[in-house]
């Protein structure tokens, strides 16, 4: 499968993924979690959702452009979503504070992977 299509796919996965989440944490969380845990919660799911579409964008500039920077933007994106989001479902779910000091790893992946995506960008050829 090529980059563009399984990173394509990956991110519809996550799109679907994050309006479940939503849904859930709309309907079933609301009078179970505080309303400070719900937050982060939201928080997840916005991001997650963020990321889908980016990872739909980098498929898309995948598709035009070609280059390795789109292929490691989006699996950077990947890696970002699952660890920072993931932390933050955990942490909303569990209360775990803990799981607060995983987060930064995710979105350090999340800011690299903007970064490579905005090169990728720059250094296309047409």
């Amino acid at each position: 499968m090529t980059p563009d299509r399984l990173l394509g796919a990956l991110g519809g996965i996550s799109a679907l993924v994050a309006v479940a989440a939503g849904a859930f944490g709309a309907h079933s969380l609301r009078a179970r979690l505080s309303s400070d845990l719900l937050s982060i919660f939201e928080t997840g799911v916005r991001y997650q959702m963020y990321h889908a579409l980016a990872l739909i964008a980098v498929a898309l500039a995948y598709s035009r452009w070609g280059g390795s920077w789109f292929v490691w933007a989006g699996w950077l994106f990947v890696a970002g979503t699952v660890i920072f989001t993931g932390s933050l479902y955990v942490l909303a779910l569990s209360g775990a504070r803990w799981w607060g000091a995983i987060t930064p790893i995710g979105g350090v992946c999340l800011l690299v992977g903007w970064g490579l995506f905005v090169w990728g960008v720059l250094v296309a050829s047409r």
